[in-house]
């Protein structure tokens, strides 16, 4: 009888053992299958059995594998989706990999066990496959900073455990999806109400800024039943009001709805939301009375700047805000005077209540003002007297510029009048008094020489950096990174936006040695990554220049001892030693002048430059399989370098290839200058370098492709592309801040000398990108005043003392762009039948006049969709950028400020824009409004009529 039970049982476990055996194999396949797909130098997957050394897996008891952790390793390729038989998988994170391109695959739905997905920067595209909902055991999911396209998967509200959804900063669109019927939706992400961790309820939160999401907030989104810790929406598309559910959910800490089109009132609602520390709000369309946000009183971080809020008296209840540390109430319609109470908070560093407020009276802060307190910005308002001096108020910034005290008072002499520049926290500069780095090392804080690893620190919460210098926020993630065990010795932070302070570049250097290893590379990206999921911040990689680790050195050993045993040889053959190394010296020489690049090796030396991204360097076989062999149908334009292609990439990056005609080509030596000059500049307003080819006697480089063409065939109407006013100024603010970048923030200092419509080209946002690098001069040390240099440049552009001295200053670079500013609102050439532009505007300007009188050669599309608001300040300032002495005009940061406070203002005025894709063209679906030429600034009746003729169309002419 025992025995007829115990064969059975021994034949089920037998059999049981088989299954686990067959599930171990399994995984190994699909392990190898992976392998396969992708590409990596420093994965190392060898051998046969992945529970045992293989790197980022982990397995359970059973071998079989339950996490899968590769960051920052240098994947490409795509996703395969046998990733879907991994059926034990708990954990999959390959953030930081932007080789990993294509579509996330269907089958991710199989992993049923999958708790953590992360994919945080890599180069996903496609969308979001619906099936990502079949994940109910999924905690955490970071889809973050990727290509992703289409809706939000309503299957997405079936994560009942969810706890953390970042989708931001990808391409998304449609709109929120909310539950209906038997259709799920993102308002059903209340049932992690259900979770418990250490006796406290699991906070959600909800991270969709940076797409393209349009319509209106569901209501139904928001409810007491959800633990909601954030709500980002910001920078998309969304339009209507916000709703008056948000209040229900009292657990918010983050509110950002900044940069949309919301109108209607704010609801006061948002009284209840007592945890809230940030509510952003600016850059929208609200209207109604200024809401009375007395209750919210954890504020701490209050933005409502640039709405069209009813005029109104400063509100008194900002003074009960305890905890009030930022207050940005830009271009609201406030009047009357600044109450001394508020100034009395303890906590309060900054108020920013520029431009299109009217307060007024004598401004007071009073003697019990807050000691943290760092700036008031009260521009372009309506102040009689101040009634503290300057100097009693030592460290803090007073801006009153275009206010009356400055204006009418005779005051222009103190300093408050004349400052034009926010003072932005800045970190003490580098102390180190001995020597310098080689060129592609750079100096850390405590005065060691490496190759730092780079990237990019977004702060999501704006809080989190109030009363915190970057000096004290670089030695908190010196001391975190530190205690998990990382061999970093020192954190450097750069600040990207001046006027927000909230991006950041880092630079994180090694401990011990110049360079991180591999593993020490991911193991950062790892804990960043984690950092971000504290919520306060989001990491973006770059890369580690410099050489990569060590090899073994036993094999130096060998070679010294062979040298010694060798010696007598090495007597007896020196003569012909000697003769042969000059031999091969003459042969190098040789060599470097007709190929520079003979020992270039990018992923070694990062081009020999500190750098985020390397230049690859492309076959010529390569390139004309990119090109189709330079078919015509690639080729995107011309110019005096040579012709354009677009080319495609193997990991589906499209890209630009300019192919140099043979009389452009310039030498060896020189071409690799320019490689080695586009490969240290790295901002979004600059085409970014891909690579270059230097073979069979081609010179080409490659740069990120610009989807949108040259500003001059905006203007001229070749492009097809509209051009409003308010894209006008943003197009020359990309254009200042990539300049500003270049003088002020790269090292060396570089001038690009030939600033033009070409030479700006235009994303699919609009963005403005500085492009063609060829003539630019990088300024040395020795140079910092001037470089006396064989004038180049553009007729038209060129600047009149740079044409005489021969002396060539960043000044130079002010004056094209001064140029390119009158070519914005006349969409003409600078030199066009005999009629030099600038002369042109300066001897028709008339100041008393609507416009100065510049009617009759304004480009009539300017007026589509827009009022010209701003228009005579940016007159003003292309004409300082345009006087004939370089120490007459703005510096390029200057130029930034103005037209950022221009921009603000048209915000205000803006109509409704909309560019849809029709096809393969494009429909522009933008209103003029020229309903009175009396009250209308483009009055002049037949430029109005004009304007309202050439737009009257749906197709562009």
């Amino acid at each position: 009888m025992g025995e007829r039970i115990l064969i059975p049982l021994l034949l089920s476990f037998n059999c049981l053992l088989f299954a686990l055996a067959q599930d171990a194999t399994n995984d190994f396949a699909v392990l190898k299958s992976l392998r396969d797909s992708w590409q990596s130098q420093t994965l190392n997957w060898e051998g046969s059995d992945p529970c045992n050394g293989w790197d980022g897996i982990k397995c359970n008891k059973n071998s079989r594998v339950i996490s899968i952790s590769l960051t920052d390793i240098g994947l490409t390729g795509q996703l395969s989706g046998d990733i879907g038989s991994l059926s034990e998988l708990t954990n999959l994170d390959l953030s930081y990999n932007r080789g990993l391109t294509g579509p996330l695959p269907s089958e991710i739905g199989k992993l049923k066990k999958l708790s953590r997905l992360i994919l945080v920067s890599c180069g996903f595209t496609g969308r979001i496959p619906d099936e990502i909902g079949s994940l109910q055991q999924l905690e955490f999911l970071s889809l973050n900073s990727n290509n992703f396209v289409g809706p939000i998967p309503p299957s997405t509200g079936n994560l009942s455990n969810l706890t953390w959804l970042d989708l931001d900063d990808n391409h998304l669109n449609g709109s929120i999806p909310v539950s209906s019927g038997t259709t799920p939706g993102l308002d059903m992400l209340h049932n992690a109400l259900h979770l418990y961790f250490n006796s406290l309820q699991l906070p959600v939160f909800l991270h969709l800024g940076k797409n393209r999401l349009s319509g209106e907030i569901p209501p139904k989104l928001f409810s007491s039943k959800m633990t909601l810790i954030h709500v980002i929406f910001d920078s998309n598309k969304l339009v209507g009001s916000i709703p008056g559910t948000i209040g229900l959910v009292k657990s918010l800490t983050a509110v950002r709805f900044e940069n949309n089109s919301l109108d209607g009132n704010v609801p006061q609602t948002f009284n209840n939301l007592i945890h809230v520390t940030d509510l952003l709000l600016s850059n929208n369309k609200l209207q109604g009375p200024l809401p009375n946000l007395t209750g919210m009183s954890s504020l701490q971080y209050l933005d409502l700047s640039n709405n069209s809020f009813d005029e109104s008296s400063f509100p008194l209840w900002l003074s009960n805000l305890k905890n009030l540390t930022t207050l940005q109430m830009e271009s609201v319609n406030l009047n009357g005077n600044i109450p001394i109470s508020l100034f009395s908070l303890a906590y309060l560093q900054n108020v920013v209540l520029r431009n299109n407020n009217h307060i007024s009276g004598t401004l007071d802060i009073g003697s019990n003002y807050s000691n943290h307190l760092k700036l008031l910005d009260l521009k372009s308002n309506s102040i009689l007297d101040f009634k503290q001096r300057n100097d009693q108020l030592e460290g803090i910034t007073i801006i009153l510029v275009a206010n009356p005290i400055c204006t009418e008072t005779g005051a222009m002499q103190e300093g408050y009048c004349n400052m034009h520049n926010i003072i932005s926290d800045t970190k003490p500069q580098n102390k180190c008094t001995f020597g310098t780095c080689s060129p592609d090392q750079i100096l850390s804080p405590k005065c060691k020489c490496g190759y730092p690893y780079t990237g990019t620190l977004t702060c999501r919460v704006p809080s989190f950096l109030e009363g915190r210098n970057i000096s004290s926020l670089e030695e908190d993630l010196t001391h975190q990174l530190q205690s998990n065990n990382l061999p970093v010795d020192a954190v450097s932070l750069v600040i990207l936006d001046p006027l927000s302070m909230l991006e950041f570049i880092i630079q994180i250097f090694p401990q011990g040695q110049d360079h991180f290893k591999q593993e020490d590379i991911s193991r950062i990206s790892l804990f960043m990554g984690n950092l971000s999921a504290t919520s306060a911040f989001n990491f973006i990689t770059g890369n580690q220049g410099g050489p990569k680790d060590s090899r073994n050195s036993s094999s130096t050993a060998i070679i010294i001892g062979a040298a010694v045993g060798g010696c007598v040889l090495l007597v007896l053959l020196v003569l012909a030693g000697v003769y042969a190394f000059h031999q091969k010296r003459r042969a190098e020489r040789a060599i470097s002048r007709s190929n520079p690049f003979g020992n270039w090796d990018p992923n070694k030396s990062n081009c020999g430059t500190p750098q985020l991204k390397a230049a690859r360097q492309f076959s010529f076989k390569e390139i004309k399989k990119y090109t189709n062999n330079f078919s015509p149908d690639n080729d995107i334009g011309s110019g005096g370098y040579g012709k354009v292609y677009r080319g495609t990439l193997p990991s589906g990056q499209v890209v630009a290839i300019k192919r140099a005609q043979k009389e452009s080509k310039q030498g060896a030596p020189e071409f690799k200058a320019e490689i080695e000059l586009l490969s240290r500049v790295h901002h979004k307003n600059l085409v970014s370098l891909v690579g270059f080819c230097f073979e069979r006697e081609e010179q080409m480089l490659v740069y990120e492709f610009v989807s949108n063409g040259t500003l001059k065939d905006a203007l001229t109407g070749k492009s097809g592309i509209l051009l409003s006013w308010s894209r006008r100024l943003k197009v020359a603010l990309g254009a200042a801040r990539g300049l500003a970048y270049l003088h002020e923030h790269a090292d060396p200092p570089i001038i690009h000398r030939d600033i033009k419509s070409n030479n700006i080209l235009l994303d699919e946002n609009y963005t403005a990108k500085v492009a063609d690098f060829g003539l630019s001069k990088s300024i040395l040390d020795d140079e910092k005043d001037h470089v006396t240099t064989q004038v180049k440049g553009t007729m038209g552009y060129l600047d009149p003392d740079y044409y005489t001295s021969q002396q060539l200053t960043e000044k130079s670079d002010v004056y094209s762009f001064g140029v390119l500013m009158l070519e914005l609102i006349t969409a003409k050439k600078p030199i066009e039948r005999g009629k030099f532009i600038v002369k042109e505007v300066r001897s028709t300007i008339d100041k008393t006049k609507e416009l100065y009188h510049l009617h009759e050669i304004l480009d009539p599309a300017i007026c589509s969709g827009s009022s010209l608001e701003g228009f005579e300040k940016f007159v003003d300032l292309a004409m300082e950028c345009v006087e004939d002495s370089g120490v007459n005009r703005p510096s390029m940061s200057d130029v930034v400020k103005e037209i950022e406070d221009m921009l603000r203002s048209v915000g205000l005025h803006l109509t409704s824009e909309s560019v849809t894709s029709t096809s393969s063209s494009y429909r522009y679906q933008e209103v003029i409004t020229v309903s009175s030429h009396q009250d209308h600034p483009c009055s002049n009746e037949s430029f109005a009529s004009s304007a309202e003729h050439l737009y009257s169309k749906n197709e562009p002419s």
